[in-house]
């Protein structure tokens, strides 16, 4: 089969990321997760007290700062799948965390952040053979992509999925909060002035909040069949 490049693109927490790295653990190809090059950005602003007591971005101070932000991936033998490093450091569970998730997408609606993170992920795709998913990598990051998906489900479904994670890895969380996080990252990723989120025109739609990880793994390899062995 040719190499393609495939992105997948839609809401937080619609499991993007657990759908792509299983897709691409399973034809061989590599998986990136470029909202967690978002996060990382994110984590190191929080660390370095880049945000106002409002919580709004310190956006001038973050920018003299982006020289200083190195993210990469590695392999998990364990997992077989990528962890985030933000300058060496394993920050895959930080990334994680509600605090995080509460400040990423004003980080993320930066221009100067999203170019800087485009440049990374387009160089990274630039020999096709990849799966990424975010927010926008089929309508800024890879328009040509051969194989586009935009995943969707309710914010009520999102949320408790979001709440079952950190629940399973033992971290605190409410439910209400988590739903209104997720309402509120929403509206900020679609109405954010560079690069919004949006379903690019020929993009595939798949709404799994009421599918199985099975049933939505099976969907997207069929899809990936139908474009790679055409």
């Amino acid at each position: 089969m040719k190499k393609i490049t495939i992105a997948i693109d839609g809401y937080s927490s619609c499991g993007k990321s657990t759908m792509a790295k299983d897709l691409a653990k399973e034809i061989g190809y590599i998986y990136v997760d470029t909202g967690a090059m978002y996060r990382a950005v994110t984590l190191f602003a929080l660390r370095n007290a880049l945000f106002a007591d409002d919580g709004s971005v310190l956006a001038d101070n973050l920018a003299c700062r982006m020289d200083d932000i190195h993210i990469s991936f590695r392999l998990n033998g364990e997992t077989g799948r990528p962890d985030t490093y933000l300058n060496g450091e394993l920050v895959e569970r930080d990334i994680r965390t509600i605090e995080v998730s509460k400040h990423v997408s004003p980080v993320a609606a930066l221009p100067f952040v999203r170019t800087a993170m485009v440049a990374q992920q387009q160089e990274m795709g630039h020999d096709k053979g990849i799966v990424m998913d975010g927010r926008d990598i089929g309508t800024t990051v890879f328009p040509e992509a051969e194989l586009k998906v935009f995943v969707t489900a309710s914010a009520e479904v999102r949320a408790q999925r979001r709440f079952d994670e950190l629940a399973q890895k033992g971290m605190p969380a409410d439910f209400d909060e988590i739903l209104r996080n997720v309402e509120e990252r929403d509206y900020i990723d679609t109405h954010r002035e560079v690069s919004p989120l949006r379903k690019a025109d020929d993009a595939l739609l798949l709404d799994n909040s009421h599918m199985t990880i099975a049933e939505q793994r099976q969907w997207l390899l069929d899809r990936y069949h139908e474009v790679a062995g055409a």
